[in-house]
């Protein structure tokens, strides 16, 4: 129990938010250029600004976060971009479960289903896809 809440752990954690951050930064600055500026439909606009994150957010985790050496890159990001995919599944059925059980603000169910998704992606890749 003590290796999950190591003093290592809790730092890759915080660099695991702050690259989530920048992914949210490239997300929605891709959807928002396609969807504006190309006119690209909102919902292809928004699938690109996804793969556009996970994709920046791997290599970033993969670099700074866990500073990976592993030569399979692209097992090591098939299981990253699969574990995304599960994050945002598990971020919708957060949101769905709150809003429909406690009837609250959508932006803070948002915070609930953000939390959530953020604690599966950071141990679902830290233990599987970059093995800690």
């Amino acid at each position: 129990m003590s290796q999950i809440f190591s003093q290592a752990l809790i730092s890759k954690f915080i660099k695991f938010l702050i690259v989530g951050f920048s992914g949210l930064i490239v997300d929605y600055g891709i959807t928002a250029f396609s969807k504006e500026i190309l006119k690209i439909q909102r919902f292809i606009a928004n699938a690109m600004g996804f793969v556009c994150a996970a994709t920046s957010n791997y290599y970033l985790n993969r670099i700074w976060t866990f500073s990976s050496t592993n030569p399979q890159i692209l097992k090591e990001f098939s299981y990253f971009f699969i574990i995304s995919l599960i994050g945002l599944g598990i971020n919708s059925l957060i949101l769905w479960l709150v809003l429909k059980n406690f009837k609250i603000n959508f932006y803070l169910a948002k915070i609930f289903a953000i939390a959530g998704a953020t604690l599966w992606n950071f141990f679902a890749n830290a233990y599987i896809t970059f093995q800690v």
